[in-house]
């Protein structure tokens, strides 16, 4: 799975701090503390019908992220929604696009790591694209990477922070493999997630996905979970195998970038039939209903 340029995205305009800039002229200092140390948290965000899905969650997961980095100062949401719905309306965007919005300790006054060097506030910044859902529908490959995610004692993966070295270096095994994705064990061995997604499987009609012990307590699988609660999917979060994975009828990946994708082959075993199953149609057919009707917030008229 690799991403194309979108020609539309030749011209955006990008928010920083408030000031819409060509992309081609927007920067950020070099003594931003996310440029000196990847010191920022950030959000993905999709923009359906005017609507971004689950706004107040992501904004709610941010805030507690710069909070546990211990952020002095922060926006307020009234402010960071503002200056979303500035950009959107800037690009003419309103369906069809993601956002990735992120938020740095600031600038600093001199190059370091001693957080009370950051005597400017923090760096918003919106990033809109016109960027459809990422992969692609006929089902992805994996591979194991040998890459782990931390445990909460090491980095807690519950600070959705922007330093993702981890997830680039799986990223690059899997390219190296020629897999769409890579599959990332926690320290136990366990199922953890992927470089990009959430990871769920199938058996026998169950829903089974990891706990988010190592990764990010993700909006897209909690809104999975909520579907299958709603509609009577038995659904189990547990600690999970690759050989439970290999073994499973269907397999799935979620996240806002790409919603839900039928992951087909697994360290070069297919999975189930090897072909998206009915479960991954079924629930993403209750997953775009969700997104028409509930947990948006409309931002653009």
């Amino acid at each position: 799975m690799k991403q194309s340029f979108d020609p539309r995205n030749r011209d955006l305009l990008i928010n920083i701090n408030g000031e819409l800039l060509h992309r081609d002229v927007a920067g950020i200092s070099p003594f931003d503390s996310a440029v000196q140390g990847g010191d920022a948290v950030w959000e993905g965000l999709r923009v359906y019908d005017g609507r971004i899905f689950r706004l107040n969650t992501h904004l709610d997961r941010l805030f507690h992220s710069a909070k546990a980095l211990g952020f002095q100062e922060v926006p307020t949401r009234d402010c960071i929604k503002l200056e979303i719905k500035r950009t959107l309306e800037a690009n003419s965007m309103r369906d069809g696009c993601h956002i990735r919005l992120t938020l740095t300790r600031g600038k600093k006054i001199t190059s370091g790591m001693d957080p009370r060097l950051n005597q400017d506030g923090p760096t918003l910044i919106v990033l809109a694209e016109w960027k459809a859902p990422v992969y692609e529908t006929g089902g992805l490959s994996l591979i194991t990477s040998s890459v782990r995610r931390f445990a909460p004692d090491m980095m807690d993966p519950k600070i959705h922070h922007a330093n993702l070295i981890q997830s680039i270096m799986a990223k690059l095994e899997a390219n190296q493999a020629g897999a769409d994705d890579a599959l990332m064990l926690d320290a136990h061995g366990f199922v953890a997630e992927t470089n990009a997604t959430h990871i769920f499987m199938v058996k026998n009609e169950e829903i089974f996905t990891p706990f988010t012990k190592a990764c990010p307590e993700g909006v897209t699988r909690d809104s999975v979970l909520k579907l299958c609660a709603q509609h009577e999917i038995s659904a189990t979060v547990a600690d999970l195998s690759r050989t439970q994975f290999f073994a499973a009828d269907e397999m799935f990946c979620t996240g806002t970038m790409g919603e839900l994708a039928a992951v087909v082959e697994l360290d070069g075993r297919s999975i189930g039939d090897g072909k998206p199953g009915p479960m991954t149609a079924r629930l993403s057919e209750l997953f775009q209903d969700f997104v028409a009707n509930h947990g948006d917030e409309i931002l653009v008229d």
